[in-house]
């Protein structure tokens, strides 16, 4: 089952085509590297092993959903159940918290 499938966004069309077309996801990464306790919270979570963290970000998903929280955010958490892109959020925010000062690149 794929995973927007798992986190319930399957009927939202249409797909973007990577994660940088979520713009939101694009303010979470970037309002933790401004944000020490966002910064945490998210280093917390992508520190997770894959399963755990899956299932926590599956169990937010259906929660925000639940409430009807917005469709950008919705979408941007979500974006947290690939390996892939948590694995690079995490590089991200980690270097962001620890004031290295590299720009990211999505090629690294």
């Amino acid at each position: 089952m794929e995973a927007r499938d798992r986190a319930g966004l399957a009927d939202m069309n249409p797909a973007p085509k990577s994660v940088a077309d979520i713009g939101s996801f694009i303010t979470m990464i970037s309002a933790a590297c401004d944000d020490p306790a966002v910064s945490k919270r998210l280093e917390q979570l992508l520190e997770m092993p894959d399963e755990k963290r899956q299932g926590l970000v599956h169990a937010w998903v259906t929660d925000l959903l639940v409430a009807q929280a917005p469709r950008d955010f919705v979408q941007a958490i979500a974006c947290l159940m690939d390996d892939r892109i948590a694995e690079k959020a995490y590089e991200v925010i980690v270097n962001c918290s620890r004031g290295d000062g590299r720009p990211y690149s999505a090629t690294r």
